[in-house]
């Protein structure tokens, strides 16, 4: 608004301000009254319109001219002191745009220097004019008006390098497996409450539909749909059944199993009688993935009963998450399992931050403790480090929101995906493939019109027509003039104010039309969050402004199977349908309404611009042009002719977003990517039969250990025998052993040197697999120099005697150490200690890059050394190279300074060929976490960076290597739940110690243990937060009193054991 005469006009709304009164100013109580409406605050509306409109100068003006003509007579004390807090927010306002564009200046530097970076190492350039034929991945025909003769791109671009075949009915004996996860909100097959809240929205509706969809494809045997399970007293009772089926799926007729269908599955996470909002999620995602990861392990056997080979499980052949949430949680499944990721981001962090600041209304503070946009944000990145694909509605959104991420870049994709199509090395650089598939939709219950359209007066009469027509036509006092329909959330992001005030000024069109605003549903406007209150109330006010009563309705509430009618009650009317969001991600609505035979008027911002390239069936507008988008709907409405053709263009063209088209391109993409599942080197074995082939030192090294735990307070023969007789069915395994135990000392002489031989070095397979219970020590104790202190042995021996006086615990538990010490570390630290590394279950070494077994044959080698699992090794192979690695560190330390490359050294003895591992000299001067992983994602470097041992380590792993990845890979390679896990550590440790306490496993934090950790170089002040990881009132979480002995553990462990969720 241009300022005219200045002073005048500012002193105008500071006046307005001052007449507010003190109920609306900054620093009152919010209080429900009729003066904030919806949480509508009249003086930060005014300071608002001063701050953005008027120029610091005028400000500064109209402070100097008050203090100038003080007059005791009028308020100047006040209005002096509110002009001066103004021009200082102004000017806070200008330093914030400032400070966004600095940031934007050094990140677009960052890119440009790792892009550089990465085409310099892969310097084989590609032959003159050999473009990315697959640039493109999919896009829809166009269909041209009379007299267009544009040469019609082709609709669908393919190189043979980057897609097989399309989909068909020749895959119909492949039987996949396939996994959804869509996390927040509210998901049920039938009667969504969708616009209940801002997460159940179309986001839910185009989950269900999918599953259903792809269900139904040949070749597709089952699909789960993974949401959270809520039982909360304020939402209906279905969303807490833990199984919902969809459909029975495209194989019964076959009679093949009755797993074969479309489920959602609800996996409960967080509080189970609470229904959070997704900002509050965050720190319950870890529990969601253990218990999504047992449901796949069950269901995987279960179909390899029913549809596999020799009886082998089924793996999902994908596992697709849905917005950053379910996108972190697939992440982490697909690590789990080794199988592929698929990624739709829906709505992205980094857009909605870059909106947010360039508004200038909420600190960054605010915004992130508002929103969790850095949690949000590092979600889309990690999986964006995962995903081989990533599927986009439009185009728009691969070039201007995922560009604007660390892990993408559109140049750095395009010259990685060529060096693949020709087989070049990539230099250890990864980028996700994107490729643009528009959601489907369901026309079967679509009735379409006839060609000519419904006759304008033929509303029929209220019995029989649907009671939704009711609800929206009596608000008009002519009725049967044509619908101008709007059907969103009252949501300030789709900009339904300035369809109002559009239609309010344009005489023409009120004239011509009615306006329909389905503004989701609500009961009472005080009810509603802020933004949803104050954008409704804005627009009562603007019908009250324009007088537009008669003219416009908006119904309080309607059903998800009301929304087709409302779309044939706006076609009868010869109607036309808008979105005039500030930015559009997609538009299903648009879709919708073109299958209903409306033709439309939408924002040229985003998905709507791809929509209207396939349909042809309206115009786009400038969403902020009000006479330009009160033209468009005249336009529309008043051309008859324009009117049909852009009917009948929508109607001929719609099938391209049929699901059944949706489908085959989103599998004929799947089939695209590397496909891998787990494969275990080593077989083991699937029953309890088959336990009886093993060796006899594997049944030795159980009764050693039973003998050696029930002989700690009193007489062996005793506890022995009364700890058998409490076991079922273990008197005669254990006499069974006895007797061939003397047998062998009849043969070869001295008992005990043959059990210490056997044990040693000839157990085929780990106890793991028959463990109940296990006892996972990560502390992580270390001194000033990186070594383990004392403390650390003495818990692990405490542990150890905590457990062992313990009958029944000690039966059937097990121990793993999981620490950042490389194996030959770990075995000094345990000689020094006489602790027999036998002891445990599982070493969990270098921060979870090896596996090892102590005393199975499958970990040691035929010298009697330890060695890694081998499945392991192949299990987080994904996207790691060594080599690559070492050389992009040291690039990003030296692009970071001198100091930086000196302040480091390789740590020959940590390191192995899953860790790179260097020395710190002197930690305050470390780069964080956060700068480390940002900069080699840039170059497109994939991997786990942790700080550990007392910051005097920094080490590099494969990005689907962790120590709490580790604890799944125990559960899905020998079947121990990690619900049975008991994870013991400290208040504090490496940079991974948060992964270590969320989660489905119990987790014991010994208090006073590690006084020293890493956690100080995990992140910067403004990133996400401890809270956004670590829950804060978990009931798996205990924390002991800070003595270490047996006493305190135990109480601990029992404390852990009773909870039951």
């Amino acid at each position: 608004m241009a300022v005219a005469g200045g002073n005048e006009w500012i002193n105008g709304y500071l006046e307005a301000i001052l007449a507010s009164g003190p109920g609306g100013g900054p620093r009152a109580q919010p209080e429900a009254s009729a003066g904030t409406l919806g949480g509508f605050n009249p003086t930060k509306y005014f300071v608002e319109e001063v701050v953005t409109s008027v120029d610091e100068s005028d400000l500064h003006r109209t402070w100097v001219k008050v203090v100038a003509t003080r007059d005791a007579r009028e308020r100047s004390g006040r209005l002096e002191n509110m002009c001066w807090r103004i021009w200082h927010l102004t000017r806070k306002k200008k330093q914030l745009e400032l400070e966004g564009y600095e940031r934007m200046t050094e990140r677009r530097w960052q890119r440009e220097q790792g892009r550089q970076d990465a085409i310099e190492d892969m310097s084989e350039d590609l032959s003159e004019g050999e473009r990315e034929k697959g640039e493109i991945l999919y896009e829809l025909p166009q269909s041209g008006d009379a007299g267009d003769s544009t040469p019609r791109r082709k609709a669908f671009q393919r190189n043979s390098s980057d897609v097989g075949h399309i989909w068909n009915d020749d895959n119909q004996s492949k039987k996949l497996y396939i996994v959804l996860v869509s996390l927040h909100g509210l998901v049920r097959s039938e009667n969504m409450e969708l616009g209940r809240d801002s997460d159940t929205g179309g986001q839910i509706k185009y989950v269900v539909e999918l599953a259903r969809a792809l269900s139904m494809m040949p070749g597709v045997y089952r699909v789960d749909l993974f949401t959270r399970q809520v039982a909360a007293p304020d939402v209906d009772w279905s969303y807490a059944e833990p199984t919902e089926m969809l459909t029975s799926g495209s194989y019964e007729s076959e009679g093949l199993g009755e797993s074969a269908g479309a489920y959602i599955i609800r996996i409960p996470c967080g509080p189970r009688d609470k229904y959070l909002r997704k900002e509050l999620l965050w720190p319950h995602l870890q529990e969601f993935v253990d218990g999504a990861l047992q449901h796949i392990v069950n269901m995987s056997k279960v179909l390899g009963e029913q549809i596999g080979t020799a009886g082998q499980p089924v793996w999902p052949y994908v596992v697709h998450g849905h917005y950053a949430d379910a996108g972190d949680v697939a992440a982490l499944l697909s690590g789990a399992l080794n199988v592929p990721m698929v990624l739709t981001g829906h709505s992205l962090g980094r857009n909605k931050l870059e909106q947010l600041l360039k508004q200038g209304r909420m600190s960054k503070d605010d915004i992130n403790s508002t929103y969790k946009i850095m949690r949000r944000i590092e979600g889309e990145e990690l999986s964006l480090d995962t995903a081989e694909l990533v599927i986009t509605s439009t185009r728009q959104e691969i070039d201007e929101q995922w560009g604007l991420y660390d892990a993408f870049d559109v140049q750095l994709e395009r010259k990685v995906r060529g060096r693949m199509r020709k087989g070049l090395s990539c230099h250890g650089r990864y980028m996700p493939r994107m490729a643009v598939i528009p959601p489907g939709m369901d026309f079967s219950n679509v009735v379409v019109p006839d060609d000519d359209g419904d006759d304008a007066n033929a509303i029929g009469s209220p019995k029989s027509n649907p009671q939704i027509w009711s609800e929206v036509l009596r608000f008009f006092t002519n009725p049967h003039k044509p619908m101008i329909l709007a059907l969103s959330r009252p949501d300030p992001k789709k900009n339904i104010t300035t369809l109002v005030k559009a239609f309010g000024e344009s005489r023409a069109l009120r004239e011509l039309a009615n306006l329909t605003l389905i503004m989701g549903n609500r009961d009472d406007i005080d009810e509603m969050s802020a933004g949803n209150a104050s954008v409704l109330v804005t627009v009562l006010k603007l019908i009250d402004k324009y007088d537009l009563y008669g003219l416009v309705s908006f119904p309080k509430h309607h059903k998800q199977a009301d929304v087709p009618e409302i779309y044939r009650l706006c076609a009868k009317t010869k109607g036309v349908f808008i979105n005039p969001a500030l930015v559009e991600p997609f538009g299903l609505t648009l879709i919708e309404a073109a299958a209903h035979g409306l033709p439309m008027v939408a924002t040229r911002n985003g998905g709507p611009v791809d929509i209207h390239r396939a349909l042809k069936n309206g115009l786009l507008v400038d969403p902020h042009d009000q006479q330009g988008i009160s033209e468009a709907l005249l336009k529309l409405l008043a051309d008859k002719n324009l009117w049909q053709e852009c009917r009948k263009n929508g109607l001929r063209n719609i099938h391209l977003y049929s699901w059944p088209e949706h489908c085959r391109q989103y599998l004929t993409r799947v089939a695209a990517c590397r496909m891998r599942h787990p494969q275990w080197q080593n077989d083991t074995p699937a029953d309890d039969a088959a336990v009886n082939d093993e060796s006899l030192s594997d049944s030795l090294k159980d009764v050693q250990e039973l003998s050696l735990r029930l002989s700690l307070d009193g007489d062996k023969s005793l506890e022995l025998q009364e700890g058998v007789e409490d076991e079922d069915g273990a008197n005669d395994h254990v006499q069974r052993i006895l007797r061939q135990m003397s047998k062998r000392c009849t043969e070869g002489g001295d008992n005990t040197n043959q059990i210490s031989v056997n044990v040693s070095s000839t157990s085929k397979y780990p106890l793991l697999r028959r463990r109940r219970r296990l006892f996972v020590i990560a502390l992580d104790c270390y001194n000033d120099q990186g070594a383990p202190e004392k403390k650390m042995v003495q818990v692990i021996q405490e542990i150890f005697r905590t457990v062992r006086s313990d009958q029944q615990m000690s039966r059937i538990s097990g121990f793993a150490l999981s620490t950042a010490m490389s194996m030959s570390e770990i075995a000094d630290l345990l000689k020094t200690a006489k602790i027999p590394i036998t002891d445990f279950d599982a070493l969990i070494c270098s921060s979870g890059s090896e596996v090892y077994y102590p005393g199975t044959a499958q970990c040691t080698d035929a010298e009697g050394r330890f060695c890694a699992d081998p499945d392991y090794a192949t299990h987080i192979e994904y996207r790691w190279d060594e080599e690559e690695i070492k050389k992009n560190i040291v690039k990003v330390m030296a692009s970071a300074g001198a100091d930086e490359v000196a302040n480091m050294e390789v740590d020959e003895r940590s390191s192995n060929a899953h860790c790179v591992s260097f020395f710190i000299k002197d930690p305050s001067k470390a780069k964080l976490v956060d700068y480390l992983r940002s900069m080699l994602r840039i170059r497109g470097v994939r991997c786990h960076i942790m700080y550990c041992r007392n910051s005097t380590r920094l080490q590099i792993i494969p990005l689907l290597a962790s120590r709490s990845q580790a604890l799944r890979y125990l559960f899905v390679r020998w079947g121990i739940n990690v619900s049975n896990m008991y994870v013991i550590t400290g208040e504090r440790g490496d940079t991974d110690h948060e992964e270590l306490i969320a989660g489905s496993h119990k987790t014991v934090i010994m208090k006073g243990v590690v006084e020293k950790g890493s956690e100080q170089l995990l992140r910067g002040p403004w990133s996400y937060q401890r809270e956004d990881v670590v829950p804060n009132d978990s009931p798996l979480v205990i924390c002991t009193s800070g003595e270490i002995n047996s006493d305190t553990i135990m109480k601990a462990f029992k404390q852990a054991s009773k909870v039951v969720l």
